[in-house]
């Protein structure tokens, strides 16, 4: 389980929307001043991200709480993300190829635009998976716990 804290800032039935800080390790490396990430950091600021997660701990809002989410959806989400449009641009671009070569056209000029067009459905294929994706709990943050119970457990009381 991948695990980060958030704050809750709206409860909405059995979710609720949290936001998170975005964490960089620059204050602690001694490259910090020239260091292209760091730059990047103070143009960008400390912008926080929002999330609609599962509210099993019955968090109210201004609750801080732990959110998680499984490695394994972490990286079939990943995954998908990344691989179903690069094959689809790549059968695509094969595809292309053979055509071409049936029609003995320029087969250049065909393998870039079947490459593009496959890369554009392999887009649209997955926006239309993910609408189905994101209503199954495996791929969802769940907050966990409140913040305030983490505190509890860790002082012995």
């Amino acid at each position: 389980m991948i695990e980060e804290t958030a704050q809750v800032v709206a409860v909405d039935g059995e979710y609720a929307w949290v936001e998170t800080r975005r964490k960089t390790t620059c204050g602690n490396c001694a490259a910090n001043t020239g260091c292209g990430t760091s730059v990047l950091q103070k143009v960008l600021g400390q912008k926080r991200n929002r999330l609609k997660v599962i509210n099993h701990a019955a968090a109210q809002v201004g609750d801080e709480v732990v959110i998680g989410i499984q490695e394994q959806a972490l990286v079939r989400g990943s995954l998908m993300v990344y691989m179903v449009p690069l094959l689809a641009m790549l059968a695509a671009a094969m595809l292309g190829e053979q055509f071409a070569a049936a029609r003995q056209t320029d087969s250049e000029l065909t393998v870039t635009i079947s490459g593009l067009a496959g890369l554009l459905l392999g887009y649209l294929w997955l926006r239309h998976i993910t609408v189905r994706i994101g209503q199954d709990e495996r791929y969802q943050a769940v907050i966990l716990r409140k913040q305030m119970q983490e505190l509890v457990r860790w002082s012995g009381i």
